[in-house]
């Protein structure tokens, strides 16, 4: 199979996987190439996601270095398996390419979970909201990044309105259910499509509130995409004009136990929609 010049994150991921795997079972890349009929660099080219591989392969690899964990080899399987090109390709070359991971990171899981301070979560974004938002950005966008930010943020929403999206469990703190981004008018819009959103059966909102105090992981955005396996969960987080991502069982299982914590001390549902309510009449 030739290389992808695109690699995606999926991509990359399973080749991390798989340089995991062949490092636990004490393989060299020689070794592992020998395994396929082929020499090292496929190998390598794999482990780094430029390369693709078949899911017989990627069978073939994992019984060699004798991963006995079949819930894990079939999750890799399937992403061997999946082709899919998905909508943020068209922003490719456009786009820092860790917003279009992002967007595949959540059209892939099997849960998200999200907690944000400031700002309304991205796929629950209007587009007046977007547009005030990137237009704030210190140095002024390009007009044609400008405007592919605002369509490629607005579209986010797809991941959890498609049919059979997975479930999606936001916290939002207060202090993003008030800041006027964009004024007044726009926020009361923002807020009532929140609203709306909240309605739909995948989607649970819950509101931070002032009150609550000091919170863990206050001063950053988590969003937390689960897998078919656990150890294949990717904590993100926001940083400065950057992305981080996580998949390392300590940063995954500390990233839970934050959102745990939200989740406990945040506003019921119910009690959210209200506050929510009392917002958007006071605007």
């Amino acid at each position: 199979m030739p290389p992808r010049s695109n690699p995606t994150a999926r991509q990359q991921r399973l080749g991390t996987e798989l340089r995991k795997l062949r490092e636990a079972a004490g393989l060299s890349t020689e070794q592992a190439a020998a395994v396929l009929a082929t020499n090292r660099t496929v190998i390598t080219s794999t482990e780094a996601g430029r390369h693709g591989i078949s899911p017989e392969r990627v069978r073939r690899l994992a019984c060699n270095y004798e991963c006995a964990d079949e819930a894990l080899v079939d999750a890799l399987v399937r992403m061997a398996a999946d082709r899919t090109r998905g909508w943020w390709e068209e922003f490719r070359g456009v786009l820092p390419p860790t917003f279009l991971d992002i967007s595949e990171l959540e059209w892939f899981a099997t849960a998200l979970r999200m907690a944000t301070m400031t700002h309304m979560p991205g796929p629950f974004q209007t587009e007046a909201f977007a547009r005030a938002l990137f237009d704030a950005a210190i140095p002024p966008l390009p007009a044609d990044e400008f405007e592919a930010r605002v369509a490629h943020r607005v579209r986010r929403h797809e991941a959890i309105t498609r049919p059979g999206a997975p479930t999606y469990t936001a916290v939002v703190h207060e202090a993003a259910l008030r800041i006027e981004v964009g004024g007044r008018k726009v926020l009361r819009e923002q807020l009532q499509h929140v609203l709306a959103m909240a309605d739909r059966d995948n989607i649970t909102v819950r509101a931070m509130p002032f009150s609550a105090g000091a919170i863990p992981g206050s001063g950053q955005t988590i969003l937390y995409a689960a897998d078919r396996v656990p150890s294949l969960d990717t904590a993100q987080l926001d940083r400065t004009n950057a992305a981080e991502f996580l998949h390392l069982d300590a940063q995954l299982r500390k990233f839970r136990l934050h959102l745990d914590r939200m989740q406990h001390i945040a506003l019921s549902p119910a009690e959210t929609r209200d506050l929510i309510r009392t917002i958007v009449h006071q605007l």
